[in-house]
């Protein structure tokens, strides 16, 4: 089994001079995103209207906002992680009045020759000024840094923010560029959960800490070179992710609520974002023939445990045309789930969530070239018994915290 299908591909890529992991290359690219965007009617959102916030702010309930301090936390793998994604949280832009390795600059040695940790160089870098070459070596540099996949658009001004989310406070984000960047949530451990099980969380914050650790490193990095440059991650975002991710040509919206799916990862993933001014070339949209093939699917809507997901039509909403869902009863599933830590069954049981080989590489070539072929991909999906948990090869231990104790809990499947 491929573990990293970036290690083995890369070979190849590099023999015919291509950088990305997979074969980006073959995608069909458009000049808009296959989700219609009318961007008059597109108003730059309050973080707060998410749904974890509102359930830590008591909307749903007393019990919901007890539920939401600890759906991440009460599984102690999914804890760790979400508190080294914590420890990122103010590391995403320039500091105010520290120095060198974060010290304050009253506490660094005179004779340290280390450069300002995270400060615009006050001069630009040599060979920095050509979009093209930056493009391809900033794509570089993330993979080098351990990303799955990458993409570089012009920043929507609708995808940024209107207040923060922490203290409320106005967002003021001018920079031109966004570079996103997908960590997979792995496919050998997706294999054998049920999506809605202990290690679902965890899933998700591996994702979530490690892109947000890269889009650390690479913003540092660019103000390195000269360049102003803020990461975006989970624990504090300026800018929203899907539509960055549909105009960097990493996906389609599908009918998965807000999710952007991507060709080769389906949606397993999640994403961090890098602004900057930095001269970029930019990559265009993609069509699949995603819209098309959601449109016949409908498994995520039929599995999905909380019944968010609609089988209808897509319907206009804040200026994005798109598969409506139930963000409450979502939130409060992923937040309340009694039998496991979180829930990503949606993702679970997609057709398109699916290993790296050879065999999978031609059935996703051919839902995407083939029209008439799409109709067959959940029979397919189904005959070949994907969708359900494999336990034979499940490792993770079935924990909860309890008042602060480590208990087997009763939907408990250890061996």
């Amino acid at each position: 089994m491929i573990r990293n299908p970036r290690l083995r591909n890369r070979e190849q890529a590099n023999n015919r001079h291509l950088i990305d992991p997979y074969p980006v290359h073959t995608l069909k690219r458009v000049d808009q995103p296959t989700t219609r965007i009318n961007e008059a009617e597109v108003f730059r959102q309050h973080e707060q209207t998410s749904g974890f916030y509102r359930a830590g702010r008591g909307d749903f309930g007393e019990h919901m906002q007890q539920e939401y301090r600890r759906f991440v936390p009460k599984y102690p793998l999914s804890g760790a992680m979400v508190s080294m994604a914590g420890a990122l949280a103010d590391l995403v832009d320039e500091p105010v009045g520290m120095g060198a390795a974060g010290m304050p600059d009253s506490a660094v040695p005179k004779n340290m020759s280390w450069a300002p940790m995270g400060q615009v160089a006050e001069k630009k870098a040599p060979f920095t000024d050509n979009p093209e070459k930056m493009a391809r070596h900033i794509k570089e540099t993330a993979y080098f840094l351990r990303a799955d996949l990458v993409g570089i658009c012009e920043l929507p001004v609708y995808a940024i923010y209107s207040h923060q989310k922490q203290d409320g406070k106005p967002i003021h984000l001018n920079h031109k560029y966004a570079i996103a960047i997908l960590i997979d949530q792995d496919w050998h451990t997706s294999r054998q959960t049920s999506g809605n099980d202990w290690i679902s969380n965890s899933m998700s914050f591996l994702a979530y800490s490690t892109s947000g650790f890269i889009a650390c490193m690479l913003a540092d990095y660019i103000r390195r070179l000269g360049y102003p440059a803020r990461a975006h991650h989970a624990m504090n975002y300026q800018v929203a992710v899907p539509p960055i991710l549909l105009w960097a040509g990493l996906g389609e919206m599908c009918r998965i609520g807000d999710i952007v799916l991507n060709p080769f990862l389906g949606p397993r993933f999640k994403a961090a974002i890098v602004t900057t001014d930095l001269p970029l070339a930019i990559d265009k949209p993609i069509d699949f023939g995603l819209q098309d093939f959601c449109a016949k699917c409908k498994k995520c809507a039929t599995e999905c445990p909380s019944g968010s997901i609609s089988d209808k039509d897509k319907v206009m909403y804040h200026g994005y045309e798109k598969w409506p869902v139930d963000v409450d009863k979502c939130t409060k599933m992923r937040i309340g789930n009694k039998q496991g830590s979180g829930c990503g069954v949606c993702i679970k049981v997609c057709p398109w969530n699916k290993p790296n080989t050879l065999f999978h590489r031609s059935i996703s070539w051919t839902m995407r070239k083939l029209p008439f072929a799409r109709r067959f991909g959940v029979w397919g999906d189904d005959l070949l018994g994907y969708g359900k948990p494999d336990y034979n090869h499940k490792w993770w231990l079935d924990l909860e915290t309890i008042n602060g104790d480590l208990q087997v809990p009763n939907s408990s499947k250890n061996r």
